[in-house]
């Protein structure tokens, strides 16, 4: 398994998509339509932020960011081969929970990768949806 990697702000799944039960595609607008999910720019995150937990500690660590208008430059968690060609648009339209792949993140204090995405298991899924398992369908 992979170490779980320090981000430049301690972001909580687990308060924002667990306790507050935001939906995924709130912040990762682009799963629905591109190939991978995106991170929310830090205009998102303001939108609630500007007043919200605005006194906490990694609260004011994203203001920073939004005062100097930087991104966020976060450490990447989950990864795909290069050769692998995956988008998450037709995994949401066929109603795969973002927890097949990700694992419980609404449980998650620092966002890990919980088991390596391998050829078996999405083989293994595809089999019992009866998806396509033509080699097309992840490398072109």
């Amino acid at each position: 398994k992979q170490p779980v990697p320090v981000q430049p702000i301690a972001f909580s799944h687990k308060i924002h998509a667990g306790d507050y039960k935001i939906d995924c595609q709130y912040c990762h607008s682009y799963a629905r339509r591109a190939g991978v999910a995106g991170i929310p720019t830090v205009q998102r995150c303001m939108g609630c932020h500007k007043i919200t937990g605005a006194d906490k500690p990694e609260v004011k660590k994203l203001q920073n960011y939004w005062n100097q208008k930087q991104s966020i430059r976060w450490v990447k968690v989950t990864s795909l081969p290069d050769y692998v060609y995956f988008e998450h648009a037709p995994h949401i339209r066929a109603k795969v929970q973002c927890q097949t792949c990700h694992g419980p993140v609404e449980t998650m204090e620092q966002t890990k990768e919980i088991s390596p995405l391998i050829m078996s298991r999405c083989l293994a899924c595809h089999r019992s949806e009866k998806a396509s398992i033509d080699c097309y369908t992840c490398h072109r």
